[in-house]
C-alpha cells in the first residue's frame, strides 16, 4: 500500500514499543531477543520516517516503571542499549539525524550516560529527522522535575508565578522546543498510554495495532498516516 501523494505526512509521531516480549514467546525465544529484534525494527523505522518527511519520531525506550522487570531482563536491556548506542550513531551520521534523549538520565551507569551525550552533542548540528528516545522516562516523574525546577526559579526570584502559562511551563519539560506530536501509535493492541508524553499528548491522534513491534514496518506506519488522514482535527474548537 501506498500512500496518495497528497496525504498530509504528520510532522511529529510518537511511538510506544509495545509487544517484544510477546513477539519472543510466539517464537519460543527469550524475552531479550524480541528486545532484539524490536531494536532493528527501530533502525529501519528511523530511515523509513526520515525519507517519508516526518521532521519528529518519539518512541519509548525505557519507562520508569521498567526498573521493576527482572533484574536479568534490566541488565540484558542495559547492554542493547549499550550496543544499540553505537549503531545509532552510524545510523545518524548516515541519514543526517538529530538525536535527543528525554527522561532521567542520572539513574542509568556512567557509561550510558557518556554514550547518551556523546549521540546528542554529535548529532546535534544535523538537520534532517529529530530522533527523540524517551529512557528511564515517565510522564508523570517529568512533569514532576518541570514543576520542581519552576518552583526552584519562582522561589529564586528568577520567574513571576503569575507569568507561568502553558508555554512557560512546557519550556520546562524535556521537550523543550519540540512540537507535541501529531499521531501517537501503539504496537500490540493495548489501550492506554502508560504514563507517556502525558502533557505533550493533549490533542494527539491515536492509532492502536494489533501489531507486535518487532513485525512493524513501512506498510504499518503507512495505515496509520492514512488513518489520520481522515481525522477532523480541531483542538477543542469547532469548525
Amino acid at each position: 500500500m501506498a500512500l496518495d501523494t497528497n496525504a498530509v505526512i504528520p510532522a511529529h509521531v510518537a511511538l510506544i514499543l509495545d509487544g517484544n516480549g510477546r513477539w519472543a514467546k510466539k517464537r519460543g525465544l527469550p524475552r531479550t531477543m524480541g528486545h532484539k529484534e524490536g531494536c532493528v525494527t527501530v533502525e529501519k523505522t528511523v530511515e523509513i520516517a526520515a525519507r517519508m518527511g516526518i521532521r519528529y519520531l518519539t518512541v519509548y525506550g525505557f519507562s520508569t516503571e521498567n526498573w521493576k522487570r527482572s533484574e536479568d531482563e534490566v541488565g540484558a536491556l542495559m547492554q542493547l542499549f549499550r550496543y544499540y548506542m553505537v549503531r545509532l550513531l552510524k545510523i545518524a551520521s548516515a541519514n543526517n539525524v538529530r538525536v535527543k534523549m528525554i527522561g532521567d538520565r542520572s539513574r542509568f551507569a556512567k557509561d550510558i550516560i557518556a554514550g547518551i551525550n556523546r549521540l546528542e552533542n554529535e548529532t546535534k548540528d544535523n538537520t534532517g529527522l529529530t530522533f527523540v528516545i524517551a529512557v528511564n522516562y515517565g510522564g508523570r516523574d517529568e512533569i514532576r522535575r518541570a514543576a520542581a525546577k519552576l518552583a526552584a526559579d519562582a522561589a529564586r526570584g528568577a520567574l513571576d508565578p503569575d507569568a507561568v502559562t502553558e508555554d512557560v511551563f512546557a519550556s520546562y519539560l524535556d521537550t523543550a522546543g519540540i512540537p507535541d506530536p501529531d499521531l501517537l501509535i501503539r504496537t500490540s493492541g493495548e489501550l492506554r498510554l502508560s504514563n507517556y508524553l502525558l502533557w505533550q499528548l493533549a490533542y494527539t491522534e491515536l492509532y492502536v495495532t494489533d501489531c507486535l513491534w518487532p513485525d512493524f514496518s513501512q506498510e504499518e506506519l503507512e495505515k496509520a498516516i492514512l488513518q489520520y488522514n481522515k481525522r477532523d482535527r480541531r483542538f477543542g474548537g469547532v469548525k
